[in-house]
């Protein structure tokens, strides 16, 4: 009789129980062990613990049981080898990059990416003579000729910010390989519950772990995933830079990955019920969501995704100063940055996430002053929606 495989557990399970400590008393919860030192029994066992020739910790710059739990958690979830986590999403961005390249290199980089992530690329790696080139990366075509003429480093955002853009993983992947580039993923929109890049190929999954893996708007964290050896040298260039997480604010972000499937599936179906009736407003130009069947990218995304995410954005028919009044008339969702809360957010990324941009780069990354991102939240559906529909038809809600 052939032996029966062993069944692998479910996403949802694994989020609850992936990389939890067995505990002595038998809590449910991972305890916190919120110290910044330990002590060692005696010299030698010090210096064996700081050298790797022993398991234990001994400062929590270098390491602490509770982040380890949360790194064990996002390697599982990922799939990937080995996890590290930071203290901000950027973070987890400028030590993955600066671990990767060097004075000389050059690095290919998603045109419509995160604003922050954009002046890493475009203001600190120029002084490091670092040479950085932007392409549209839907076009793979592009992002190959480019790639071809000695890349060190191939980074996208799928879905992106804040056009909600789609990036065919498996394509990047693959011209990666061909050109010897190592391949980067910002998943912060997608979650693993919607999409785990490196089941494509992709090299290194970085996080805003602030967004929907805490999930309440309480921290601020950042995560990357990839193979264990490049984990090392995120390790030893978290050490020198000291972009370290607060055990508790791992442990918070442990606490939200817990419920992380089932906040993800109401944010999936709250985004498609606003980008559906948007879709349909007179006084919506475009709405930008990957989960609509007219979108151009609406096939990839549904190739790759489990859902399409929780943020979307549409651009109005109006004038910047229309679209603000709208965004001010909204009263279920709050206008405020950031996404992935249990909470619905409002924001237009001209003056808040891409404002250190010039109106020229934002104009070529195809961000317009009237554009609004909305990051629904898990309220209900029908309550999002005509929040919606009074900003537009310009009646002025209660809270």
């Amino acid at each position: 009789m052939a032996k029966r495989q062993k069944r692998q557990p479910g996403f949802a399970t694994q989020c609850v129980r992936a990389g939890d400590p067995e505990d002595q008393w038998g809590s449910v919860a991972p305890p916190i062990y919120q110290t910044s030192t330990f002590a060692s029994a005696n010299t030698r066992e010090q210096w064996e613990v700081i050298e790797g020739k022993r398991l234990g910790h001994c400062y929590t710059r270098y390491s602490n049981p509770t982040i380890r739990c949360l790194e064990e958690k996002m390697a599982i979830l990922e799939g990937g080898e080995d996890a590290v986590a930071f203290a901000t999403g950027m973070a987890a961005v400028s030590a993955c990059v600066l671990a990767t390249v060097k004075a000389g290199d050059r690095v290919v980089v998603q045109r419509d990416v995160y604003g922050g992530t954009f002046e890493v690329f475009h203001r600190i790696l120029p002084r490091m003579n670092v040479e950085v080139v932007t392409v549209d990366a839907r076009n793979l075509d592009e992002v190959r000729a480019e790639a071809r003429k000695g890349a060190k480093l191939l980074y996208v955002e799928t879905p992106a910010n804040p056009l909600v853009h789609v990036v065919d993983l498996a394509g990047i992947a693959r011209i990666g390989k061909e050109c010897g580039a190592l391949t980067m993923c910002d998943s912060t929109f997608a979650t693993p519950a919607n999409c785990r890049p490196i089941e494509f190929g992709i090299d290194v999954v970085i996080h805003s772990a602030t967004k929907y893996l805490g999930g309440h708007a309480d921290l601020m964290a950042g995560v990357a995933v990839a193979r264990k050896a490049y984990c090392e040298l995120l390790e030893d260039m978290l050490r020198i830079l000291g972009g370290v997480i607060d055990p508790f604010a791992a442990w918070l972000v442990v606490r939200g990955i817990k419920s992380l499937e089932p906040r993800v599936r109401v944010h999936n179906e709250n985004a498609m019920a606003c980008a559906s009736f948007l879709a349909s407003h007179p006084r919506v130009r475009v709405v930008h969501y990957p989960g609509l069947p007219g979108h151009p990218q609406h096939e990839l995304a549904r190739r790759q995704m489990k859902g399409f995410g929780g943020v979307l954005s549409f651009e109005l028919d109006g004038t910047t100063r229309q679209a603000s009044a709208v965004v001010d008339r909204l009263r279920v969702f709050r206008v405020a940055p950031s996404l992935g809360a249990v909470e619905s957010l409002a924001l237009q990324p001209a003056a808040t996430t891409h404002s250190k941009l010039s109106p020229e780069e934002r104009q070529a990354a195809g961000i317009a002053d009237t554009l609004v991102r909305l990051a629904c939240g898990i309220e209900s559906a029908d309550d999002l929606v005509e929040d919606l529909r009074q900003a537009l038809d310009g009646r002025r809600g209660s809270r």
